[in-house]
Order: structure tokens, then sequence, then C-alpha cells
């Protein structure tokens, strides 16, 4: 399914640019997921949710696909499998970044492939709690990340940062002791918060509630007429 949403942030193109790819930064702005470790050009980590009382953990990676800084465009690509088993998302995500005064515009095209309990929601609930989900992760760009732009850049700004933990080197100067031009680093570990599983009844809220009552006045009904049924048969 394809999902369409959009947000605008307070900075111009470049910063926001620089902002919006850089993954370690704006992991912990991102609802129940958590960045786990980065092995060259490839993100690892989970997303975890709950549907009411039913939880799940998403364990996948994310990598890009495209990078045009000049066009204001790039593409993520991520996948992810439920520890347990019970289901699977796979999501290219294009962005595209154009100015708005001051501002920038960032459109969020998502193509979502998901299995799985989550699955059961269905195109229109998902679009809401994406919305949702992206509102919140707005508001954290800009009260975390961006508000000290202005005056000290992203760095600055008292904005909490991932710490990491790099892989130990040998004496030869290259991770576990690998030379040559084919060697890979070891992946780097982020140590960061647990993050709080995202409930998708919560975050879909009112949307969630009009689609079951259709269905609750369908089954109180259906137990009425089965009730005046069992009452015709004993009289």
């Amino acid at each position: 399914m394809e999902l369409t949403n959009s947000f605008r942030v307070g900075v111009g193109v470049s910063d926001a640019w620089d902002v919006l790819t850089d993954v370690e930064r704006i992991a912990p702005c991102m609802p129940g997921a958590q960045l786990q470790e980065v092995a060259g050009e490839v993100y690892r980590g989970i997303v975890k949710v709950k549907v009411g009382p039913i939880s799940a953990q998403y364990k996948g990676e994310a990598t890009f696909v495209e990078q045009d800084k000049d066009g204001g465009r790039v593409v993520l690509k991520a996948e992810g499998r439920d520890v347990r088993g019970q289901g699977n998302a796979s999501a290219l995500v294009t962005a595209t970044l154009t100015p708005d005064g001051d501002a920038t515009e960032v459109k969020v095209v998502t193509d979502l492939t998901i299995t799985g309990r989550v699955a059961q929601f269905g195109r229109g609930v998902l679009a809401d709690v994406s919305s949702k989900l992206l509102g919140q992760f707005v508001d954290c760009l800009e009260n975390d990340l961006l508000a000290g732009m202005g005056t000290e850049g992203v760095s600055g700004n008292g904005a909490a940062e991932p710490s990491t933990t790099e892989a130990p080197e040998t004496a030869s100067g290259s991770p576990n002791g690998q030379t040559g031009p084919q060697a890979e680093p070891a992946p780097r570990r982020i140590e960061s918060k647990e993050p709080e599983p995202v409930d998708l009844l919560e975050a879909a809220g009112v949307p969630v509630a009009k689609r079951a009552v259709p269905l609750v006045a369908a089954a109180l009904i259906v137990v009425v007429l089965v009730r005046l049924w069992r009452k015709r048969r004993s009289t």
C-alpha cells in the first residue's frame, strides 16, 4: 500500500537535509524505534508496536537507496521481521524537500508491505496511524533538533545524542585484524534508550472507533435476533 504524508520544518532546505539524512540523530525521534548498530551504510535496529494487549517487535535494517541533495530527494529502504515470526514489513520511503520561504516542505511517500497482525488494520487505519506518528516525529525534530539551529547548529542545542561503542582495533589499525581493500568495518554499537512500543489503537484513536461502531452494531443485532429466535422456539 502507498501512504502519502507531508510536514513543514522551520529551517532551510540545506539544514533540513543535513538533519533528516542523519539517521543517528533522528532515530530517537521515531516513535517506537531504536537504532542499535551501524555497519558501514547499513543501519540496524528494532521497532516496537502493540495492538491493545498484543505486542510485536520488528528487527531489521535500513539503507539509503538514493541521496540527491541538489534535487532535494532521498530514498530509504527498510525491511524488518517480527522476532516471533508472526509477520514482516518492508518499506520504500521517498522524501522530497522543497523550499517554503525560510522553511522546508517535506513530502513523504511510503510504499509499505506488511503482513501479520498489524496488517489486519487495513490501509485506512494505517494511514491515520502514520499521519499521527509523523506528527509526533516532527514535533520531536522541532523541539529537540531544530530549535537551536539558528544560533548554535544541530549539535549545540542540547538534544540527546546516542553514545556509540567502536569496534576494537588491532595493532594493524583495522577492526578484528582484517586487512586489504575488501575488509569490512565491524558493526558499531549504538547505546540508546529502550523505546516504548507504539500502541496502534491509541495512535489511531477516533478513526478506529468509527470503524468499530458498525461491527459492534451488527454484533448486537445478531445477538438480539438469536435471543428472539430462541424465545420464540421455547414458546
